[in-house]
């Protein structure tokens, strides 16, 4: 058994102003993708200057942050939000949707596909591969917060949190996992498939259908929100639901004829 460190929850402390953990995961994951972003400009034909990765980036961050606030509260949270709107803006609160940022993400990805010609999978299938470090540091972020724990268990590295919620006995570290396989493991594959040139949309889906894949597998051990809980058969979470359309959609941009012209 591994008992949680408890951290504190701010970071830094400047007077005023405290930066926390969690922001400042947020934080390395944009700028990881800035800078990997640029290494992928930086190749040979690659079609992208640094300064159109700079700006991208930039709107990124905005469907990142509206988009995965919107989305928890539309996905998880709906009755808090009828009954009180301006419960949308409390981020302070917590609660961020990965479902509801990747939506935002393609939102900002489709205009700037139009507004630079380079399309929707053209832009897609060049940002696919930035995504997964941020999924990694934002999961940290919740272990360090020592939040979306997992269900009990007797297996030698059951953390043990200080949270009452969290019973006192000690639970998977779904966080550390979904850091791993969201994070880690999707980055390492995606990273390496983008590396050749491929039909449009394909590096899209081999993110797609690994995410939702990995997403799905975990939320087995992951306790579902509370104000939710289990969808149906005793066991279908809200983060399984939302995963299935990811996956459906990863195999139909992999296994959809090359021939076929991509969307604009």
């Amino acid at each position: 058994m591994i008992v949680h460190p408890d951290f504190d929850p701010v970071a830094v402390s400047l007077g005023p102003v405290s930066v926390r953990w969690y922001g400042l995961m947020y934080l390395i994951g944009f700028a990881a993708a800035w800078i990997l972003g640029r290494c992928r400009a930086s190749r040979p034909g690659s079609g992208w200057t640094a300064l159109e990765v700079d700006d991208l980036v930039t709107y990124m961050v905005l469907g990142v942050v509206v988009g995965g606030r919107v989305g928890y509260m539309l996905f998880y949270d709906l009755p808090a939000l009828a009954a009180n709107p301006l419960s949308l803006f409390m981020v302070w609160q917590g609660g961020m949707s990965f479902h509801g940022g990747f939506l935002g993400v393609l939102t900002v990805v489709w205009l700037w596909g139009r507004k630079t010609g380079k399309g929707f999978w053209g832009v897609a299938d060049f940002t696919a591969p930035l995504a997964p470090f941020g999924i990694f540091a934002g999961r940290i972020g919740n272990f360090i917060n020592g939040e979306l724990w997992g269900k009990a268990t007797n297996l030698p590295w059951g953390v043990l949190f200080s949270d009452p919620r969290a019973g006192g006995v000690p639970r998977h570290p779904s966080q550390l996992y979904e850091a791993l396989l969201e994070g880690a493991a999707l980055f390492t594959i995606v990273w390496l498939y983008s590396a050749k040139k491929h039909k449009p949309g394909a590096v899209s889906g081999v993110f797609s259908l690994y995410y939702g894949i990995f997403r799905f597998a975990v939320e087995f051990v992951r306790l579902p929100d509370p104000q939710l809980g289990y969808l149906a058969f005793g066991w279908l979470t809200m983060g399984q639901l939302l995963s299935l359309p990811v996956i459906a959609l990863g195999l139909w941009l992999i296994l959809r004829p090359a021939h076929e012209p991509a969307a604009a």
